[in-house]
């Protein structure tokens, strides 16, 4: 698959199909990557990727510090995130694209259309993550981490991650830049050699820009009640993706449409159904329109 460079970090990336294009941040929590929308949980099941590049240029990636994408020891904020997908937008020439996301996915969406609306003709925001258990597992996960930071050393994260070669999802040990760690011998020796303080510092600086509220993470509520941009919100009901998360998501978002179906009623058929009608009804508005 082709990989660019976006701000000095690699994005591999794939293109889909055929039609109006579609930018998709990939669910998968830290291990975001193409093959989630196909293999992980609720997506393999209803096999997103099997329908909508029949009508659409379907753009997915590895998120930065992901899979076979790079990444760069940093404070990462949503705002990281957003760039990484606008830089390929303009890297394809592409000045408006649809956007969906998966679990951990969504909340990159809404930051990307609170930042740049006049690139995103709609949200699709599936299962988004949220919910007050979502935020203490996530501290939860940053608190292993860097106890085993301050305990071990950066070295010891490094033979970790080569020997096991886990992602901090599977191995919160491994921490938020294990992917990168496994890929780029490079990477793994400055990672190693880093102030082990100034490390503490970053983690801590992303743990509290990404997990700040139990509700969902992302945007502020204030700057999505002024986004005018069709959504379609489909909710989860587990620990990590609350079904509150979804509907505070369509409380805020103006344009919004929930999708009021049990998990259960997710099937493949409804579900890319319930999808291609909601952008059919975009795209045909667009049509009109010019």
């Amino acid at each position: 698959m082709p990989s660019i460079s976006i701000d000095g970090i690699a994005t591999r990336y794939e293109i889909l199909g055929c039609g109006p294009p579609l930018l998709m941040y990939a669910p998968g929590g830290f291990n975001a990557v193409i093959e989630a929308w196909s293999t992980l949980g609720v997506y393999a099941k209803i096999r997103l990727l099997d329908h909508l590049p029949q009508k659409f240029t379907c753009i997915a990636f590895d998120r930065r510090e992901c899979g076979q994408s790079g990444g760069r020891v940093e404070p990462i904020t949503w705002a990281h995130y957003v760039a990484q997908g606008k830089g390929l937008l303009d890297y394809l020439g592409i000045a408006r694209a649809h956007l969906a996301g998966g679990c951990m996915g969504c909340p990159p969406v809404a930051a990307f259309a609170v930042a740049h609306p006049r690139m995103v003709a709609s949200m699709i925001l599936y299962w988004p993550v949220g919910g007050a258990k979502y935020r203490q597992s996530s501290h939860r996960r940053f608190a292993e981490h860097l106890a085993f930071v301050q305990s071990e050393g950066l070295a010891a994260v490094v033979a970790l991650v080569r020997r096991d070669g886990k992602p901090f999802g599977a191995d919160p040990r491994a921490g938020p830049w294990a992917s990168v760690i496994r890929r780029d011998a490079e990477f793994a020796a400055a990672y190693a050699a880093q102030d082990m303080q100034a490390y503490v510092r970053i983690c801590e600086n992303m743990r509290d820009a990404l997990f700040d509220r139990d509700t969902a993470p992302g945007a502020e509520p204030a700057d999505l009640k002024r986004t005018e941009i069709p959504a379609l919100i489909v909710p989860g009901n587990d620990d990590s993706h609350a079904t509150s998360a979804a509907q505070y998501l369509d409380a805020c978002l103006p344009l919004s449409e929930y999708w009021d179906m049990p998990v259960e009623g997710q099937t493949e058929a409804a579900t890319n159904a319930r999808i291609l009608e909601f952008l059919a009804k975009i795209t045909g508005e667009a049509a009109s329109a010019e």
